[in-house]
């Protein structure tokens, strides 16, 4: 039964501080007998601790589980980031860490090198590295065209001779390694330098995606492998970025079922991967998920307007009740799933979701200022790199994804439904940057990451030339 504090005393709590989050009888006793709330408080702890104590959840189950104690122990380790600065970075003038890009640039760019033999098990995952790196730097302003020579190189030696990408060098071709090598290689190109962009082998390519189509209208993620929203969006992505044919080859194996575009009922199936709570799974019946929502939402904002093809596929009141209840209180950060820890990659999975929803809906849907305190002062390891949670190790995957999140948290962005539709998957070439939202009392121009994409999440000059390249190139 729910009560507004842990009534049986002798349910051991985390830390006396968690006690005064979680209790409100406990806090007023211990109150100090002076004007202020708190004493041997500098203005800006006051001013930490009473945001947290306005954002504290009022009720709490007594009742413990494994769970509930994981979660009180996260807690306790995030707490001290939110309302001091344990790291001793430099604080901007709300009080709140500045971003250390120098240390962040640092971090990545070690990233992008060499590894120790413990490594090896990733090996397979190189294309994303490639790309986590490269998109993080790129959010914090890094010119990344030094690595143009080594991204064609790199791909050139994962590329599949019957077409698509490898996790490396001989490994059968995969959706997300093509997905992550694709937006590699158009990061580093540029028109001036078209080696780069025809490294990539689109006829063949183009043959691989169809041999993924599957006759409900979804994709796999390999030959004979799992079908699930990731491969829509992915196959979607790069059929949009390097302008493929959207009709189907003649050996796809879908056509024998009377499909013949690779958006055959494609809208539908994603449709179906709605879960009976709101959010999207990575199939139809399965869990939801916060990497699969920005999956399904990016993948029908891909289709065509958002505007048009969210609502015709989605119910978004229930999506977004399912999004809103992934921001974590008093973290400000998002987990993924229901009843799961707040996770600094869901800073984008999940905060990326609302540039694409509120162009469905009205702005304002979400705690901006929440995700980027969590950010700043959670999620920035003390030497560079960002991290899921205190006490975790920086990588580059979180570095990628949290920087993504605080981008979405500082720009706006607007969508010219009129200008789309016009040819074959062009609606995402129609998003525009609208201003950021400089009132914010958490973070300066000073901790600002460049814009994003917010369907493709690169930036936005990479997509348009990407598309333009392609578009001029003509046929396959």
């Amino acid at each position: 039964m729910a009560s507004s504090r842990p009534d049986p005393p002798e349910a051991a709590t985390p830390s006396a501080r968690l006690d005064e989050i979680l209790d409100d009888k406990l806090r007023i006793q211990e109150l100090p007998d002076s004007d202020h709330e708190y004493e041997d408080l500098s203005p800006q702890e006051e001013a930490h601790m009473a945001y947290l104590e306005s954002v504290r959840i009022p009720i709490v189950d007594s009742f413990k589980t494994t769970s509930s104690e994981v979660q009180d122990e996260t807690l306790e380790a995030v707490l001290p980031f939110l309302e001091g600065n344990p790291n001793d970075f430099p604080l901007n003038e709300h009080g709140i860490p500045h971003l250390q890009k120098e240390k962040h640039i640092k971090f990545l760019k070690k990233a992008l090198g060499d590894y120790p033999a413990p490594f090896a098990m990733m090996d397979a995952s190189r294309p994303w590295l490639v790309y986590w790196g490269l998109q993080g730097l790129s959010a914090l302003g890094y010119d990344i065209s030094e690595y143009r020579e080594r991204v064609i190189h790199t791909f050139s030696l994962a590329q599949y001779p019957a077409g698509g990408y490898g996790g490396n060098y001989g490994h059968f071709p995969h959706l997300a390694a093509t997905y992550a090598a694709v937006l590699s290689i158009i990061m580093v190109s540029t028109p001036d330098s078209p080696a780069t962009y025809d490294s990539i082998n689109r006829k063949n390519l183009w043959h691989f995606l169809g041999q993924l189509k599957q006759p409900d209208g979804g994709f796999n993620m390999t030959t004979g492998g799992e079908e699930d929203i990731r491969g829509a969006y992915c196959a979607l992505t790069v059929l949009s970025l390097l302008n493929l044919p959207l009709e189907l080859p003649d050996d796809a194996p879908a056509r024998k079922c009377g499909l013949t575009s690779f958006t055959d009922r494609l809208g539908e199936w994603i449709g179906r991967c709605q879960s009976f709570d709101g959010g999207i799974s990575a199939a139809p019946g399965n869990e939801a998920h916060g990497a699969y929502a920005f999956c399904g939402l990016g993948a029908l904002a891909i289709l065509g307007p958002p505007k048009e093809t969210l609502h015709k596929y989605f119910d978004m009141s229930r999506l977004i009740h399912w999004l809103s209840a992934r921001q974590c209180a008093p973290e400000g950060g998002y987990n993924g799933r229901t009843n799961k820890l707040v996770d600094g990659c869901y800073s984008h999975w999940v905060g990326g979701c609302w540039a694409l929803v509120e162009e469905h809906q009205s702005e304002g849907l979400w705690n901006r200022d929440a995700l980027a305190r969590y950010v700043l002062s959670a999620a920035q390891f003390s030497k560079g790199g960002l991290v899921d949670k205190p006490g975790k190790r920086p990588d580059a995957y979180h570095t990628c994804y949290n920087l993504a999140g605080l981008s979405a948290a500082q720009h706006r962005y607007i969508h010219d439904a009129e200008k789309a539709g016009k040819l074959g998957l062009d609606a995402p070439f129609h998003w525009t940057p609208n201003g950021t939202f400089a009132a914010s009392t958490i973070w300066t121009p000073a901790d600002e990451v460049a814009r994003i994409h917010p369907v493709f999440v690169i930036p936005f000059s990479a997509a348009s030339e990407s598309r333009k390249y392609f578009a001029d190139k003509g046929s396959l």
